[in-house]
Parts: C-alpha cells; sequence; structure tokens
C-alpha cells in the first residue's frame, strides 16, 4: 500500500458518535483490521459551565453528528464503517467518500503527533500512569502510527501482553 491513510468523515445518528467509535474499535479488534483503520476519533472541546454559582468543566463534541477516522480506504475498511450501527454514510458526494485535505485535518484541530520514540523492540520500559504503573514492561511490537506498543508485563508471577500508550511508558536508563 503506497498510499497513505487519510482522514474521514463519518455521520452518525446524533448522539451516538461515542457508541460508533466504540463499534468501529470493536470491529477493528474483532476482524484484525488494524493496519487498515488507525484512528477513530470523536473531538471533544472543554467547555466551562456555569451552574448555581458553580463552576462545572464538560468536554462537548466538537462535531456532533460526526466521527472522524485515519483510515486506509479499501473495499473492506468502507464496508466495515458503513455498516456499523448508527452510521449514516461517509461524508462526500454520492457514495465516495472524500478524504479530509491537510489543511482541513490542522483546522479541525486534529493534531498528528510524530513522536520521536527512543524505544526497540526487546528492550525494557517502565510504566508510568495508568493500572500498571510502575510495573516493568518488556516490548514486543511499537505501532508508531497508533502511538501505542504491546509489551509483556510480569504480574502474579506470570507474563501477560498489555497495549500501553507512549505516553504511559518511559525508557528505562
Amino acid at each position: 500500500m503506497a498510499e497513505r491513510a487519510r482522514w474521514y468523515v463519518v455521520h452518525t445518528y446524533s448522539g451516538y458518535e461515542n457508541k460508533v467509535k466504540a463499534n468501529i474499535e470493536k470491529t477493528i479488534e474483532n476482524r484484525n483490521l488494524e493496519e487498515l483503520i488507525l484512528n477513530v476519533e470523536v473531538p471533544m472541546e472543554e467547555v466551562v459551565e456555569i451552574k448555581d454559582g458553580k463552576k462545572k468543566i464538560l468536554q462537548k463534541k466538537i462535531f456532533p453528528g460526526y466521527v472522524l477516522l485515519k483510515m486506509f480506504m479499501t473495499d473492506d475498511s468502507w464496508y466495515v464503517v458503513r455498516n456499523t450501527r448508527g452510521v449514516t454514510g461517509f461524508v462526500g458526494p454520492g457514495s465516495k467518500p472524500v478524504p479530509l485535505t491537510d489543511d482541513e485535518v490542522m483546522t479541525m484541530g486534529i493534531v498528528e503527533k510524530t513522536v520521536n520514540i527512543e524505544i526497540q523492540v526487546g528492550e525494557n520500559v517502565k510504566v508510568v500512569s495508568g493500572p500498571l504503573e510502575n510495573f516493568i514492561a518488556f516490548v514486543k511490537e511499537i505501532n508508531v502510527e497508533k502511538h501505542k506498543i504491546k509489551a509483556l508485563v510480569n504480574m502474579f508471577g506470570r507474563e501477560t501482553l498489555a497495549e500501553l500508550d507512549f505516553n504511559q511508558i518511559e525508557k528505562l536508563d
């Protein structure tokens, strides 16, 4: 696949954005489509609301009714997304999905984090946040596109495979 993954927009029933995101992520996992559909986003922003004199910070959807996907457009990826419950269709003329331009991606606040990770498969890393905090993990796989690693963590005398975000780990000195 010489073609690069692009961002696409799908329209959902109102209020179904998070459900669609969860359903697509579950399908990706069940059908091993991690190589085709790389990222599913419901862009959120923090909004401060004052109610009864109390300040509340809420997460609000920036684009209600839409979910953004970074994917390689193939018959399989199109079919999976199009047939997800709650999805009404891709944004684009007719049935042809149109990828967002790089400018649109930037304007929408999607920050493609280019992470310079100094970790290699076969190294040990320290988990610095999350439920496995303070555990040492042995790196089995690195997914730069998704900013995740798969690593073995020794828990209760047995090795358990865990998926961790780059921001949850740090290199051991």
